[in-house]
């Protein structure tokens, strides 16, 4: 009788990885090249936008729309009209593009197979260029990381790949586009991993790397190779109470997070219960934000100047202030409204302005380190990100010395934010439309437990032999229940197949009748999966799936020898280890050991 047994086994690793991942690697280096330039693409057209509407000239320099003074129509017009043309081409276009591309990326990934339809890789980075153009106060690295990843699910679509190798290429397009517009490599690679790829492993990190690496390069000739926001750290001097201080920016920093990222869910609520048909809301929006530009007009749009001026200690404390009211309520109300627009350079702005206000309380450092420490921070409580928060805080500045009070900071917002809120405003939307996604990631424990370790041994005097006769009493002392399986062995003790008592005692009852000797023969099936004691646990679970089994024969590769018997219910142990080690709370060393 013909036995399928497990693949052969292979000595393990730390990581799997094989060539294939050469190839989705070269083609990641090709999308990089891409996304670099759709990032170039996509803010010399947000400049041709805002130049157009609010300096009436034909250029594609990035301009800020509050630079001079404009009449109060433009101001309160642009934004409305910029909204209402949103509205039409989410409408008639793809309603993918409303929002500020994070949650849709996240979402082609969790739910539509990587697949990106090509009318988005269009539609998102133009309709961004008119909501920022026309004075929104977004960021263009949400609609570049969509664009981008549109870029690589586009070709992933036309060449013969699996879904994963598609959300790799997805994945490196989004950071190719990232690292090129704000020229932080290592940033656009720590945010692909905790925010999209959902996994740590060399066939999808190796790709996104490539991909980043290509698009850093391409930007030297396209943007220049200089820090975004450059800040002159050479005469900090760290001491513990700049350290101490650090977590009062970092908490006050989570609370501001916590605010921004409540707020843009209620405006969301809000205009859902409008009596009017969503594609009016970005104009509702807009309005919001003209009568915030009457306010403070350095509020709209993506704000780099300001944020330069906050980060190198220029800005006063009327535009500081101005920042953290306006800014921050007009962000979250018309981000709420649906319209196309990032968060990274708003959460920027914000969190630069509450760190300068709090440096004009604190001992003086140099200037701007304040400003930088609530950048992070801010950057770490909305989303979530804590490493990203401090290595795109360094990239965008090169304030290098300053690496531990960032990292304090950013942490004790990431805590507090975490504790706080169930969501970040990258992921409450994809809750909202009934999904579920976790960010936690841990080693899992069926890699840590081998089969040998949890399955049910079978002693060679209790296995069935082929040639046997089953009596009632034989049956009777088979252990588990009546369909639990044991092995069948021949005469040399090598496993032909499996059997169950319910079949022994159906054989036994058919060869009664006949008036024939009930044979375990009778009641042996071909065992279609045979494992291997030295197997992991995250194997016989992925052979289970394959095959639709939940129970097997465990046999020795040399000898085909059973050696026990394996079920689901053996792969749940491993995950009781893994709860007790979670909750079981006790006392390892005695107090009189400790006091000897």
């Amino acid at each position: 009788m013909r036995i399928t047994h497990a693949s052969t086994q292979v000595r393990l690793g730390d990581f799997t990885a094989r060539p294939r991942m050469l190839v989705v690697t070269g083609l990641a280096a090709v999308v990089g090249g891409a996304g670099a330039v759709a990032a170039l693409a996509l803010l010399r057209l947000i400049g041709l936008v805002t130049n157009l509407v609010f300096y009436q000239r034909f250029s594609t320099s990035l301009v800020a729309p509050g630079a001079q003074h404009h009449p109060w129509w433009l101001v309160l017009g642009a934004p409305v009209a910029g909204g209402l043309v949103v509205g039409l081409m989410a409408r008639y276009g793809s309603e993918k593009i409303r929002g500020h591309g994070m949650p849709e990326a996240i979402e082609a990934i969790l739910t539509g197979g990587s697949r990106v339809q090509p009318k988005v890789a269009l539609l998102k980075p133009s309709s961004a260029a008119v909501s920022i153009g026309t004075g929104g106060p977004f960021g263009a690295e949400g609609p570049i990381i969509m664009t981008g990843g549109a870029i690589g699910s586009l070709l992933a679509q036309l060449l013969h790949l699996t879904a994963n190798e598609r959300k790799t290429l997805l994945v490196s397009g989004a950071a190719a586009g990232m690292a090129a517009t704000f020229n932080s490599p290592l940033a656009a690679i720590l945010l692909a991993v905790e925010l999209l790829l959902f996994e740590w492993r060399p066939r999808s990190f190796v790709p996104v790397a490539a991909a980043v690496a290509v698009a850093t390069v391409c930007r030297g000739p396209l943007l220049g190779t200089a820090p975004v926001f450059p800040v002159d750290a050479s005469g900090l001097h760290l001491t513990p109470a700049v350290d101490v201080l650090a977590v009062v920016v970092g908490l006050t920093g989570g609370v501001l997070a916590v605010a921004a990222t409540w707020l843009v869910y209620r405006a969301e609520d809000a205009f859902a219960r409008l009596p009017v048909h969503w594609m009016w809301w970005p104009a509702l929006g807009g309005l919001v934000i003209g009568l915030g530009g009457l306010v403070e007009p350095r509020a709209l749009g993506v704000g780099y100047d300001v944020i330069d001026q906050l980060l190198t200690g220029r800005a006063g404390l009327g535009l500081i202030l101005g920042i953290l009211t306006v800014k921050t309520a007009i962000w979250a109300l018309s981000l709420g409204s649906g319209t196309s627009g990032g968060v990274l350079a708003p959460v920027f702005m914000i969190g630069g302005a509450l760190g300068a206000w709090e440096g004009m309380l604190f001992p003086r450092e140099i200037p701007g380190f304040w400003a930088v420490l609530g950048l992070a921070a801010v950057v770490g409580g909305v989303m979530r990100s804590p490493l990203t928060g401090v290595v795109f805080t360094l990239e965008l500045t090169h304030a290098w010395p300053a690496v531990l009070p960032l990292v304090i900071a950013s942490t004790a917002a990431y805590a507090l934010s975490a504790l706080v809120l169930k969501r970040s405003v990258l992921t409450e939307k994809i809750a909202r439309r009934g999904l579920h996604l976790t960010r936690e990631y841990s080693t899992d424990p069926l890699e840590t437990f081998f089969v040998r370790e949890v399955m049910q041994p079978v002693e060679p005097g209790r296995l069935l032999a082929a040639h046997e006769t089953a009596t009632h009493t034989r049956i009777g002392a088979l252990s588990g229940s009546a369909g639990a399986l044991h092995p069948v062995v021949d005469a040399e003790g090598a496993l032909v197949g499996v059997t169950t008592r319910r079949r022994l005692a159906d054989a036994t009852a058919a060869a009664a009748a006949d008036a024939g000797p009930p044979v375990v023969h009778a009641a042996t099936v071909e065992c279609r999966l045979a494992v291997h004691p030295d197997q992991t646990l995250r194997q016989i679970a992925h052979l289970f799936a394959e095959t639709g089994l939940t129970s097997a024969p465990v046999v020795d590769p040399a000898t085909r020898r059973p050696a026990g018997v394996i079920t689901l219910r053996h792969l749940l142990s491993a995950r009781l280890h893994d709860l007790t080690e979670e909750h079981h709370r006790e006392r390892v060393l005695p107090r009189r050991a400790v006091a000897g």
